[in-house]
């Protein structure tokens, strides 16, 4: 387990200590989960600029804020973004205009796509867009399948299938990738889902992108209905030319769960939106997507902006972050624990900032440009003060320590910054 190394100044030993060592994962002992033994790419488009939008608690963003969050999606390895749903309106169209002159302007990685109806006047500002910027932008086609909605719009298979081919083949004529998109797939039946594949594929569709819509779906579920889509694209020829989306919400709390088993069960883009934010409890969070697949060791993408990321999306939308939240929230560092402090501290005083940042936090914060935080509250000890004060370079002597510690153990919770610089003033 260990390597023991002398040490040429001492009588002593040391012990050197793999990361291994110290860090058992059980997430990955299982070798025949595919995430185990991860190899193929994995695609990230992100929803924020059209379905996170949505939100019934946020507002639109500025033209500006939204360019802001694309510079952001692209330094952190997102591959594509959708840019707006240019049929809800002129804004609507002007703003998908010019973010896809943008990130042509500016040279970024990020491929454009839009929204609309599987209906013609929904998929001909997408071509006119296209055609002004000189720039290819993915048509997302979507189209209620579930029975439940095919009831309330008084839809027949017929007309589902006659709608799909016109939207399809107008948009791929104009030479657009387009990405067929059932949503409710999850509550959809499998011959409805069999007949308007082929139909879409048949029409030049690329990619299907299956749809929890309403947070119905569980890992079992995302499972099947992932393996009965590829089974369809297999039987029909298409394995090399049509690939799988994944695009899930959050109702059960199960949408980051589920868009790890669509990945596994053989989708190869995730759909997400930046703090999860949607419609009702909003989408799969696309930060918690990339900051899980990153420590999986899935992916190895640069996410040092992703808390700017999430606080950019927060200000835009006026959608505040929980205190709670991974990552990004602001107690995801912080601890006032007495215990949890002194461990981290030892750590500290053995000068490993490896050991430090991962002695109580699953989620290392270095690697997301972040630090741990150990404040002063009801349960600390004193090893919290000591190590507060000495933080903002003040003098622990045993008085302050007393004094604060006496303090924060009668206001039952966190103390701010200037309660503590107050009772360090009031000192004799």
């Amino acid at each position: 387990m260990s390597t023991e190394q002398p040490d040429a100044n001492a009588s002593v030993k040391c012990t050197v200590w793999s990361e291994r060592d110290l860090i058992y994962d059980w997430n990955l002992v299982d070798s025949r989960r595919p995430i185990a033994r991860w190899s193929r790419p994995v695609l990230f488009f992100d929803e924020s600029l059209r379905d996170g939008i949505q939100c019934p608690s946020g507002v639109d963003p500025s033209v500006d804020e939204k360019l802001e969050i694309l510079h952001l999606m692209n330094s952190l390895g997102i591959h594509s973004a959708n840019i707006g749903l240019p049929a809800a309106g002129a804004r609507a169209a002007a703003d998908v205009e010019r973010i896809a002159r943008e990130i042509t302007s500016e040279g970024l990685n990020i491929g454009p796509a839009a929204a609309g109806r599987t209906r013609i006047n929904d998929i001909r500002p997408i071509v006119e867009i296209s055609q002004k910027t000189g720039r290819s932008l993915e048509v997302m086609a979507f189209l209620g399948s579930s029975p439940i909605r095919q009831l309330a719009e008084n839809w027949d298979l017929n007309r589902m299938v006659k709608m799909t081919v016109e939207s399809i083949e107008l948009a791929a004529k104009e030479g657009l990738p387009v990405c067929f998109v059932t949503e409710d797939t999850i509550r959809s039946r499998p011959d409805t889902l069999d007949t308007l594949f082929r139909a879409a594929m048949n029409s030049g569709a690329t990619r299907l992108c299956l749809c929890d819509t309403v947070g119905h779906a569980t890992p079992d579920g995302v499972r099947t209905l992932v393996r009965f889509a590829q089974s369809i694209i297999d039987a029909t020829g298409n394995r090399d030319r049509v690939k799988l989306d994944w695009h899930g919400h959050n109702d059960r709390g199960l949408a980051l769960a589920n868009a790890i088993v669509a990945l596994e069960a053989g989708a190869d883009r995730l759909h997400g939106t930046g703090l999860g934010i949607g419609e009702r409890v909003g989408n799969t969070s696309l930060d918690q997507l990339l900051l899980n697949l990153q420590l999986l060791g899935v992916i190895d993408h640069d996410l040092s902006n992703l808390t700017t990321y999430c606080r950019k999306i927060s200000t835009a939308t006026q959608v505040p972050i929980p205190v709670n939240y991974p990552l990004a929230g602001a107690d995801a560092f912080r601890t006032a624990t007495g215990v949890h402090a002194a461990a981290i501290m030892k750590a500290q005083n053995k000068g490993d900032a490896w050991l430090a940042d991962r002695i109580y936090s699953g989620v290392p914060a270095g690697e997301f440009g972040c630090g741990q935080k150990i404040e002063i509250g009801h349960m600390s000890g004193a090893s919290n003060v000591i190590y507060y004060l000495r933080e903002r370079l003040i003098e622990p002597t045993e008085e302050r320590v007393v004094r604060i510690l006496e303090f924060a153990k009668g206001a039952g919770r966190t103390l701010t910054e200037k309660e503590v610089l107050d009772l360090i003033q009031e000192q004799p």
